[in-house]
């Protein structure tokens, strides 16, 4: 049954009482859905800040309490988030501030709700993966590349299903990684979770300090390219400017690689020029390093701006038109 969770302010809605009469009560309460925004608090608008909020948080407190009535009658009640360990190490926010709130609050809530309904009987825990999951909003943003370095959907639910099993009496307040619940259950066999055995696997977000970092997280190494080799390399993509690329694209775009901007004239000119990128429709910023990676095709701009590898200021969807063109650039590096 669909629901609208901005109705709820006015009560339990209609819907869960009619599960909890077909299905003769309710027994497990998933909050799953998110929205996700990897954006610093400049390039947050309120309006997709307001929702994550309102689908991370608000919905998680809102689902979980038109399912109360209905858990506190079951002998076997389980609320399950997904969401991270509360890990409050700096790096977690600095490039997601909004987003980390978001996902946070989901997990706040387990931390309340476990104590709250524990007199209820009722188990209230999160779970996260260990790694990136192939699913396809995965291959969407990051393309085969991520999907490849990415576990399936399984081990999440797997590990799900073990952990609704248990004793929600005990086994509540917790917050737990796919991989180590599935572990505590004997499971030793990874691979078969794996969407690419012999693939490096893409670590996740907010986990403790017995998991590795995503790198983009963690590099704090100076430009390995010099501003000489920058200049050369925009020289080579000059012929790429051609009439048939500018009138695919018709927009105006600046590449900031901190100490140099350049700005790509795709509305009229077809030049390649140092600038300060003040006009630009987009704006991407990024290492020098990051660049030839996605010129080179080892990781998509969606891919590359959802990990928080690269900024993008402007719209968004134009930004993505410039795929096709990065695709063009492998043949010049």
């Amino acid at each position: 049954l669909a629901d609208d969770l901005w109705s709820q302010s006015s009560g339990i809605n209609a819907e869960y009482g009619e599960a909890a009469a077909t299905f003769g009560g309710i027994d497990i309460c998933v909050n799953n859905a998110s929205a996700i925004s990897l954006t610093g608090t400049a390039d947050t608008p309120m309006k997709r800040f307001d929702l994550m909020m309102g689908i991370n948080t608000r919905g998680t407190y809102c689902v979980t309490q038109a399912c109360l009535p209905y858990l506190k009658k079951s002998s076997h009640a389980h609320i399950l988030n997904n969401s991270p360990p509360l890990n409050m190490k700096p790096i977690w926010f600095r490039n997601h501030v909004a987003y980390t709130m978001a996902k946070y609050g989901m997990s706040m809530c387990v931390l309340g709700h476990a104590e709250e309904f524990r007199d209820y009987g009722i188990g209230v825990n999160a779970i996260w993966p260990a790694t990136a999951i192939a699913t396809a909003a995965i291959d969407m943003l990051g393309g085969d590349a991520m999907m490849r370095t990415s576990r399936k959907p399984e081990i999440m639910a797997d590990a799900a299903y073990a952990m609704l099993s248990r004793d929600p009496k005990t086994f509540t307040g917790n917050f737990c990684i796919d991989e180590e619940v599935l572990k505590e259950e004997g499971v030793t066999d990874f691979d078969q979770y794996h969407n690419c055995p012999g693939e490096a696997l893409s670590p996740d977000f907010f986990l403790g300090d017995d998991y590795p970092v995503p790198e983009s997280y963690t590099s704090n190494e100076p430009f390995k390219l010099g501003g000489d080799k920058i200049a050369a390399m925009m020289s080579k993509f000059q012929p790429l400017m051609t009439p048939e690329i500018i009138s695919k694209t018709g927009i105006l775009f600046a590449i900031d690689f901190g100490d140099k901007t350049y700005v790509f004239d795709l509305k009229d000119s077809g030049t390649i020029s140092e600038g300060s990128g003040e006009g630009a429709d987009v704006t991407f910023q990024m290492s020098p390093d990051v660049f030839v990676k996605v010129v080179k095709g080892e990781i998509q701009t969606t891919a590359a701006f959802m990990s928080g590898q690269m900024k993008i200021k402007g719209n968004l969807m134009e930004a993505m038109k410039l795929e096709s063109l990065f695709k063009k650039m492998k043949t010049q590096l």
